[in-house]
């Protein structure tokens, strides 16, 4: 079985700060391919916390333009998957805490 990384990132934005504070609740940027099982368990071995539940959502990727000499060029930014981690009760993650 080939292993995968199935974390790319962690998202933080003050949506997500809010989100943490309020909620217990944190953001990844995740492979197209992982399902909640996997996440859960890739997020519990490697902070070793408890993950109460898992909500994932794939984003689209926004349409942009470019003008140059010869003319505007249009392109994509490719779609990713986003997942929603909340933690059990007690639980918490610090994700910023060396840097």
């Amino acid at each position: 079985m080939k292993k995968r990384k199935i974390l790319i990132r962690p998202l933080y934005t003050e949506k997500m700060a809010r989100l943490q504070e309020s909620e217990n609740k944190y953001g990844f940027e995740v492979e197209r391919t992982a399902n909640k099982i996997e996440i859960a368990s890739t997020i519990e071995k490697r902070f070793d916390v408890k993950v109460k539940s898992v909500k994932t959502m794939i984003v689209r990727g926004k349409m942009r333009q470019q003008m140059t000499r010869a003319g505007r060029f249009y392109g994509r930014r490719p779609d990713w998957k986003k997942a929603i981690v909340t933690l059990a009760e007690g639980e918490k993650l610090d994700l910023f805490e060396n840097v």
